[in-house]
């Protein structure tokens, strides 16, 4: 108490101290150790620099459009490859001298179904009227500053027009790609020729395997000169090397028990010391109770209360053969189940059908949809869902055509709003329980995360027992004496290797697993088998961070002991592509050795020389480039196919050996009226070509990625 008194007395100097300590901490953020401004660039794509303000706010829209279900890695990942795409793309479009304009946009969106269709936007003679979809647009910017949802509207509309404008360039260059990669009338007929000419053949084929693999050798620089001759091929970002051992903090059998018993406990009623009371008060137990909402807000269940009604086949087998049997209010447990211990009350009991029929008119309100056009307040469309219950409680004939003109639930209204047949779990809980706990016939307006729906049930089927179920459960976690151990243990061994000794050995000795993970990223975040590491790949690429260095992590279930154990820098590498190389390298050898060997004027005397027979085949064609004994053979084929007959052609390379070929008979088919459906074909062949030119432009663009040092 004297050291609060006197922390008191001195408030206005910690004022101060801590104001200087923030400060301090921003502008540790903008300036080096040496008194240098730190670069605040995320990266730079084909030299145009992103800004950390520019980025941060796309991080944002990614977190908003993946609905809060993506990590934070992830959001940030996403935005960054959409951001390349984009600047890629615009610099390609600048190159061919296409630009995406302002009038470009508002053209594009003046397209978008939900503002040519939008009822809003329509003048007394029922037409679009562009000036008064300019005047919303005015409206939102004039509204921004009002409040929250203003404000968010307009920051919708400004991410949606910006959208526009990305997926219109991006459409504008696949555009030109694609236009650049049809196909003319000739190379249709080209095509049809080509892979419909049969071709009768001798030939003699020499297997790379022909040459024994000690009679060439591959040197590791022969395989990095190759690599540095084709550096686009190989780049390598930066990546780090780990071993980590896992201490995992695990429920003992005795830390069970005790659970058990205090799940068994609030079963009956019991005497408790309270502290407002200042003594033991009556507390009530779950079979009691009248009311398990109360019940639940007195005593912390580790799962919540559920409200919901099931039927035999959705309760869970551990209660279906024996819940269904007892009487409301009884309760049965405790038991196990997963990772808790759980007593469940049979709470209610209903009959009610296992599928309904429903249509509705779903009237949306700012906050419910991301759509720009809705700018209603929730008391206004309230109104408007009002009014239509009236007039459809009236004359229900006119349900279907309002649904068709004003529920935005576009799919259901053109049908008159009919949403068929749907069960019990497929409808957020407002619109369920309207319709399984009401009859058939019945109308009503109810809200839910969508706006507001005028519901109306048309029919039910399969009555059947439903069953509400109050469980109370205490999840199997470690107690603090079980954690303990587990962290003792883990700083332990962190020392002992801190001291010199090897991970694997000292591993060994305490039964524990040593866990590579090898080619680590700057922006990854997780690490082999555990999630959400980001905290162990900031450590393993600090600059404070060496080979040999130990760390303990703290993980969502123990702890984590790592090791550095490699620092790979940015260049070329061929990682787990060596071996692949070397084979490629050591073929193209066996290759130019077998060609050297190739002599001869005629088929018999190459085969002669490589000790193997000439071999012949019929009616071969790309449709069908099969060779006997060797199987598929499109590369000999693609070659011959052009060629002429009766000549001997040798040293045609394939992936797998060397062919010496003459051509005996060519039968070339009847040339065709229309070539349309080859022309069909060659333009698919080329579509999917054009599908991986991003892939090509990302790989040759200039890209320097910045985003570990503030992710």
């Amino acid at each position: 108490m004297a050291i609060l008194a006197k922390i008191r007395e001195r408030t206005f100097f910690l004022i101060i101290i801590i104001g200087l300590a923030l400060f301090a901490f921003v502008l540790s953020g903008v300036f080096d150790g040496t008194g240098s401004r730190i670069n605040t660039s995320v990266g730079e794509i084909n030299g145009e620099n992103v800004s950390r303000e520019e980025f941060a706010q796309m991080v944002e829209q990614q977190k908003t459009m993946s609905g809060g279900r993506s990590t934070q890695m992830q959001n940030v990942n996403g935005a960054w490859e959409n951001l390349v795409r984009q600047k890629i793309y615009k610099a390609q479009l600048e190159k061919s001298g296409v630009t995406v304009g302002e009038k470009d946009v508002w053209d594009e969106i003046l397209k978008q179904s939900w503002v040519k269709d939008g009822a809003q936007f329509k003048n007394a003679a029922g037409l679009f009227d562009e000036d008064m979809f300019k005047e919303h647009i005015a409206t939102l910017n004039d509204a921004k500053d009002d409040d929250a949802n203003s404000r968010q509207a307009w920051l919708s509309w400004l991410d949606y027009e910006r959208n526009i404008k990305n997926n219109l360039e991006l459409r504008t260059y696949n555009n030109l790609v694609s236009a650049g990669l049809g196909a003319t009338f000739k190379e249709g007929e080209r095509y049809y020729m080509a892979n419909n000419t049969k071709l009768d053949l001798e030939y003699v084929y020499v297997p790379y395997t022909y040459i024994a693999d000690s009679a060439v050798a591959v040197t590791d620089s022969e395989i990095e000169q190759y690599v540095r001759s084709h550096p686009n091929d190989y780049k390598a970002e930066a990546s780090r090397d780990i071993s980590f051992v896992k201490f995992d903090i695990k429920a003992s059998a005795e830390d069970q028990a005790a659970i058990r018993t205090e799940v068994e406990k609030i079963i009956n009623n019991r005497e408790e010391y309270s502290s407002a009371a200042k003594g033991n008060v009556n507390v009530t137990g779950l079979s009691n109770t009248d009311n398990v909402e109360d019940f639940f807000r007195n005593n912390a269940s580790d799962i919540p209360l559920d409200n919901n009604f099931y039927s035999k086949s959705r309760v869970s087998p551990i209660l279906a053969d024996t819940i269904f049997k007892l009487n409301v209010g009884d309760v049965y447990g405790p038991y196990k189940e997963g990772n808790y211990f759980k007593v469940t009350k049979l709470a209610a009991v209903k009959q009610m059908p296992d599928s309904v029929k429903a249509r509705h008119i779903l009237i949306p309100f700012l906050g419910t949809t991301n759509d720009p056009s809705i700018t209603q307040t929730e008391a206004q469309a309230k109104v408007t869902a009002d009014s239509l219950l009236t007039i459809v409680k009236n004359d229900k004939s006119k349900f279907a055509e309002l649904a068709k003109i004003l529920s935005s639930d576009t799919g259901s209204g053109a049908k008159g709003g009919d949403l068929d047949w749907f069960v019990y779990q497929a409808m957020v809980p407002e619109f369920r329980d309207f319709t399984f706990e009401n009859k058939v016939g019945d109308i009503g307006v109810i809200k839910s995360q969508f706006g507001f729906h005028i519901i109306d049930i048309q029919d039910q089927k399969n009555m059947q027992k439903n069953v509400k179920l109050a469980t109370f459960a205490r999840e199997i976690v470690a107690s603090d004496e079980t954690e303990s151990v587990a962290y003792q243990k883990a700083e332990t061994f962190a020392s002992a290797l801190t001291d010199g000794k090897d991970i694997e050995e000292l591993a060994k000795e305490e039964g524990l697993t040593v866990q590579p993970a090898v080619g680590l990223k700057a922006m990854d975040e997780r690490v082999s088998n555990l999630s959400n590491q980001r905290q162990m790949i900031t450590w393993a690429f600090s600059t404070d961070s060496n080979v040999n260095d130990i760390k303990r992590f703290d993980t969502e279930d123990g702890y984590v002991v790592a090791k550095l154990t490699g620092k790979h820098d940015k260049g070329l590498s061929i990682g787990t592509a060596k071996a692949a190389l070397r084979t490629k390298l050591l073929n193209e050898k066996k290759s130019n050795l077998i060609k050297e060997q190739m002599k001869g004027d005629n088929l018999l005397d190459i085969s002669k020389s490589f000790s193997t027979n000439v071999q012949s085949s019929k009616a071969v064609s790309l449709g069908s480039p099969i060779l006997p004994g060797i199987g598929r053979a499109e590369e000999v084929v693609s070659v011959l196919v052009f060629l002429n007959e009766n000549k001997l052609y040798s040293g045609i390379d394939t992936k797998n050996g060397v062919f010496a070929a003459k051509i005996l008979k060519k039968d070339s088919p009847k040339a065709l009226e229309n070539y349309a459906g080859s022309v069909t074909a060659v333009k698919n062949v080329n579509k999917a070509k054009g599908a991986k030119v991003y892939s090509i432009l990302k790989k040759f663009a200039d890209i320097e990625d910045n985003r570990a040092t503030f992710y």
